[in-house]
């Protein structure tokens, strides 16, 4: 694997209404698992070489020498650019180090990841859930495995994910799904919504937060016509998407309402949590998370 220069890891976010989080971490750049409908590989990201991960240099020493000046804890969240779990961190465990650190220096965290190696964590995160608000967030967009395999091509099956929400959960740590993107006209089917609603009750998840739609920008959009095209042929996505949508950036769902009102419906009666106020409020419940820090 190779590295590039950093100065900083840490972000600071001055909007926290994305599951609180306080801080931006990102250790790795790029991402390999070839999703069809990255937002990441949008040309404003200006990432060269999207699907080739590189870790950045030194990074778990800037992340302690990072901690170590903040004059307050906070949540620190990473998965936003870059998965945390790609294929390299098995042996470089560098998320894994750098979760260390955080524990350290009394922060929470916040994860988002496709990946069912985060179990491999799941001491560390017990350990900041005594002092520090967990939550973790698994992406699933498909329910069957061999469509998630087509728009997700080098992620875990689905029913990993799952597992590996089991896994966080029986362990004490809240954990749910991001169900987003919901693909136009590919997964935005009742039958979809309601299979990934219930097998994630089943499994102990607090919560689903959706997005009934995706977004498209320049080289994004570009490169998911493409994969539209290679992977259904026939269907006339593309056609279907340039007339419905033109030049959007929020390309909505056409069943989106309908979808939203008994994706709500079948949450509520299974107890499960949706609204980002509700889940936000729920992990950071009994925390004191920002208070001063000790070091």
């Amino acid at each position: 694997m190779n590295t590039i220069p950093a100065k900083t890891i840490l972000i600071r976010k001055y909007d926290d209404s994305w599951f609180g989080i306080n801080y931006n971490m990102n250790i790795y750049k790029g991402c390999c698992h070839g999703c069809i409908y990255c937002d990441s590989r949008s040309d404003c990201y200006q990432i060269q070489d999207f699907d080739t991960v590189r870790a950045k240099e030194n990074a778990v020493e800037l992340i302690r020498s990072e901690l170590s000046k903040k004059a307050r804890t906070g949540v620190i969240g990473t998965g936003s650019m870059s998965d945390p779990y790609n294929p390299f961190e098995a042996k470089y465990q560098l998320t894994r180090q750098a979760l260390e650190q955080v524990d350290t220096y009394h922060f929470g965290v916040a994860i988002a990841t496709k990946s069912d190696l985060i179990t491999r964590d799941i001491d560390i995160l017990t350990r900041i859930k005594l002092h520090s608000p967990v939550i973790c967030k698994i992406t699933i967009t498909a329910f069957e495995d061999e469509l998630a395999k087509k728009i997700e091509p080098n992620v875990c099956a689905s029913s990993k994910r799952f597992e590996a929400i089991r896994q966080l959960s029986n362990a004490g740590i809240f954990t749910g799904i991001l169900f987003m993107p919901v693909l136009p006209f590919i997964t935005d089917t009742i039958e979809n919504m309601r299979n990934i609603v219930h097998t994630a009750h089943e499994n102990g998840a607090k919560f689903i937060y959706p997005l009934f739609g995706l977004t498209l920008r320049s080289g994004q959009r570009e490169y998911f016509y493409q994969k539209l095209k290679e992977l259904f042929p026939g269907q006339n996505l593309v056609q279907t998407y340039q007339k419905l949508y033109g030049a959007s950036y929020e390309c909505h769902s056409p069943r989106a309402k309908e979808l939203y009102q008994l994706f709500a419906q079948e949450c509520d009666q299974l107890g499960l949590l949706y609204k980002m106020k509700d889940i936000t409020s729920a992990y950071k419940s009994g925390y004191d998370y920002e208070q001063l820090s000790l070091f």
